[in-house]
Formats: structure tokens, C-alpha cells, sequence
């Protein structure tokens, strides 16, 4: 770890597997693209806030499930000296340089901060040393629709504040692809060039930061019937 580190006391955790790992389990049609983009994505989000942040992909995981592998990886970053580790993933372009700033302020005013999703889970968790036991994380029902509120009663026994940040939605399937396109207005242009990616030329839209782009959804990939390129984003 750099010198300069050692005057933070909070990290950041960048949870992400590799594109090819994460194609296993969501079936996203070119999503290689999509998900290289979305990583690179909460890398620089993460490097905009100018705290320590550290990238953990399958390579560096371990444990036989997904809690053990999450909780291992909180454990390694607590285990680097740091007193507060703010996880994200890299499934959620809305996630802004501000919302992780705004946890940061929380831990330091000793807050448990949570960023709900829309399917239960999280896309974003901030957390003091002393709030984590590894043994009772692992534990929890990862992966499932109950994930936020068993946190929530885990920590409220404890008689700690906890901060839930506005709900985001994060990417697991088509479906999710097709809201975060109807919703472009609030993602950067950095986002909306990733999604680009995955169509071809059609016809003229206005992202929000009036960068005219031509595209159209390809239909063989994304529906069974014409797509419709009606909506414009301003």
C-alpha cells in the first residue's frame, strides 16, 4: 500500500468478478462489453472520490459461497489497517461520486450506511469495523430478496444508526437493461457510451448532456418483435 494511504481511515471495496465470470451467471447478450465497461465505470467513480479504493475479482476471492468469498473480502481490506470499508459493485451505473462521499461522512459520524436495491439486495455498504463480526456476516441470507432487512435487524440490535442512501437498481438481466435505458437522463455519458456498445446506428437520441447519438436496440438480441426508438433523453 502506497505511503499516502495510511492518513485515510476509510476504503473503499470494488467487489467485481471479470467480465467472462460474471456472463456465467447473468445472461446478458454481449454483456462481455457491458460488463468491462460497468467495472472500468465504478473503478473511476471510486477514483473520483480520492479515497484508497482496492479491486476484488474472482482471482482474489475466496471461500466456497458468495457470502464467505464478500465477507473475506471486507475482512482482507479491514485486515489492511483501515477502520471503515465502503463495498460497492460494479452492477449499478447510477452509483454517483457523491453517494459514496455521503457514506464516507456517515462512518465518520459512526453510521452503518446501507444503498438499497430495488430486488432486496445492495449496492452499496459502509461499515465500521467494530459493527463487523465475519462469523455472523457470513451467515446472511446473501444473494435473496430478504438481504436488507436481516442486515438492518443485525445492526439494530447492536443500537447503531443505520443510513439507507436513495434505492438504486442494479443489473442482473434484460430486463434491468431495459430500465436503466428508459431511465438514461441520470447516468453519465461515460454509461450511456457503454450502452451504446451493445446497439447499432439508428435513430437520433439526446443524452442528457446533448451528446447526439444514433442507436437503435438489436432486435435479434433484444426482443421478439421491432424495438421502439421513439423516447428521447434530454
Amino acid at each position: 500500500m502506497p505511503e499516502t494511504f495510511k492518513i485515510y481511515t476509510t476504503a473503499i471495496l470494488v467487489f467485481a468478478n471479470s467480465s467472462k465470470e460474471e456472463l456465467k451467471h447473468k445472461a446478458i447478450p454481449k454483456g462481455s462489453v457491458l460488463f468491462q465497461g460497468l467495472t472500468e465505470h465504478a473503478i473511476s467513480t471510486a477514483k473520483k472520490t480520492g479515497l484508497p479504493f482496492f479491486l476484488i475479482t474472482e482471482k482474489e476471492q475466496y471461500g466456497k459461497s458468495f457470502g464467505e468469498r464478500f465477507v473475506n473480502a471486507i475482512k482482507s481490506i479491514f485486515d489492511k489497517g483501515f477502520d471503515n470499508v465502503i463495498t460497492i459493485g460494479n452492477d449499478t451505473p447510477q452509483l454517483k461520486v457523491s453517494d459514496i462521499l455521503k457514506a464516507s461522512g456517515y462512518l465518520r459520524a459512526n453510521k452503518f450506511v446501507l444503498g438499497p436495491s430495488r430486488d432486496g439486495g445492495f449496492y452499496l455498504m459502509g461499515l465500521n469495523k467494530s459493527q463487523f463480526d465475519d462469523t455472523v456476516f457470513r451467515d446472511l441470507p446473501w444473494k435473496t430478496n430478504s438481504l436488507i432487512k436481516k442486515i438492518t435487524e443485525l445492526i439494530e440490535v447492536s443500537n447503531i444508526q443505520i443510513i439507507q442512501l436513495q434505492t438504486l437498481l442494479d443489473l442482473d438481466n434484460y430486463t434491468d437493461l431495459k430500465r436503466i435505458l428508459n431511465g438514461f437522463r441520470t447516468y453519465s455519458a461515460k454509461i450511456f457510451h457503454i450502452i451504446k456498445s451493445l446497439i447499432v446506428p439508428g435513430k437520433k437520441y439526446i443524452h442528457h448532456r446533448s451528446i447526439f447519438i444514433n442507436f437503435c436496440f438489436v432486435s435479434n438480441y433484444f426482443n421478439k418483435g421491432s424495438p421502439s426508438c421513439s423516447t428521447v433523453f434530454s
